[in-house]
């Protein structure tokens, strides 16, 4: 049987992406679990902090689908799942593979050691995309190694690198990322224009940000309350970029109780927080081009609106696309 390294990785991948910029201080991974005949068996992502490991969630589907036991669907904490599966796995999970797009981890965390559960439950290959550069975390290949395990790494390596930039970027200074929604036409303005599923994936992405970005125009014509409500989450703090400091005070965005807004000229303040979203349009790309590092389009299917972005050198990496609901969502890097 020929074993496509490649497709059962690139799954993985696209998995994970449906996360990306939700999983913040962690990073976005993925990982396959494929049978002893090629069939697949999970496709599974780290979802958000705190929450079990993409390797964990795809072993919690596959002993499913292997056993058909339910009981294992009633747990979501990592350390439950690790102790069920370490006392019922039986030996299910005998000439399985697991491709995960991120080296397992090796240590005992929020969550335990990855590396550790894997090679107890008899798992004998693991492919890898990335290596895990983090001195606390890293170090899973060579568990795995010294307990009989095949590891094979750099499979897919530039895409799985690719989906690890930000945590790359925060680790080092801080993650800047630009976005905006647009209809098929190029129009920005005129009231909402992303699906619903797009603005809860949006407001999730607030969630975990330090800051959003915007500029002094938008925030006196929209008059927006820039939260995370439609995710129960907390809202992130506030710059406004303006040269003129006055602003009605009963715009939504100044009531949030544990908030920051700052009103300033210039993005210094930027230095201070990891994790940064830029919402805008034309003016603003172009002020922050320098230092953003990834943008984000929701993309709606539909005509409309008066106003589109205007023309401007710029061309673009598609990182990943997806359809999220009605919306195309696009991750992206300047050329």
């Amino acid at each position: 049987m020929v074993i496509d390294s490649n497709f059962y990785m690139s799954l993985a991948l696209k998995e994970a992406w449906k996360y990306q910029g939700l999983t913040y201080p962690n990073p976005a991974v993925g990982c396959t679990i494929v049978g002893k005949n090629g069939e697949i068996l999970a496709v599974e992502a780290h979802k958000k902090a705190g929450f079990s490991h993409a390797e964990v969630e795809a072993l919690k589907s596959a002993y499913f689908k292997l056993t058909d036991d339910s009981k294992i669907l009633e747990f979501n904490l990592s350390l439950e799942i690790h102790n069920y599966l370490l006392q019922n796995h039986n030996n299910c999970f005998a000439g399985i593979s697991i491709y995960t797009t991120l080296e397992p981890c090796s240590h005992f965390g929020k969550t335990p050691s990855c590396a550790t559960l894997i090679s107890t439950l008899g798992i004998k290959k693991v492919y890898i995309g990335s290596k895990d550069f983090n001195e606390v975390a890293s170090g899973g290949s060579e568990a795995l190694l010294k307990c009989g395990v095949d590891v094979k790494e750099g499979i897919i390596q530039k895409e799985s690198d690719a989906l690890l930039e930000p945590f790359f970027a925060w680790n080092k200074e801080r993650f800047v990322f630009f976005k905006w929604a647009q209809r098929l036409n190029g129009t920005t303005d005129c009231g909402i224009i992303s699906s619903k599923e797009s603005r809860v994936n949006l407001h999730a992405m607030r969630d975990v940000c330090d800051l959003l970005v915007i500029g002094g125009n938008t925030v006196r014509t929209d008059r927006p309350t820039l939260d995370a409500r439609l995710a129960d989450g907390k809202a992130p703090d506030i710059l406004i970029i303006s040269r003129e400091k006055e602003f009605d005070r009963s715009i939504p965005l100044f009531a949030i109780a544990g908030r920051e807004v700052y009103i300033e000229d210039n993005f210094s303040r930027l230095k201070n927080y990891k994790n940064i979203m830029i919402e805008g349009s034309s003016k603003m790309f172009e002020l922050t081009k320098a230092f953003t590092d990834f943008y984000l389009c929701y993309m709606a299917p539909s005509f409309g609106g008066k106003n589109a972005i205007e023309a401007m050198d710029a061309k673009f990496d598609i990182l990943n696309l997806q359809k999220e609901d009605e919306d195309i969502i696009m991750w992206m890097k300047r050329k």
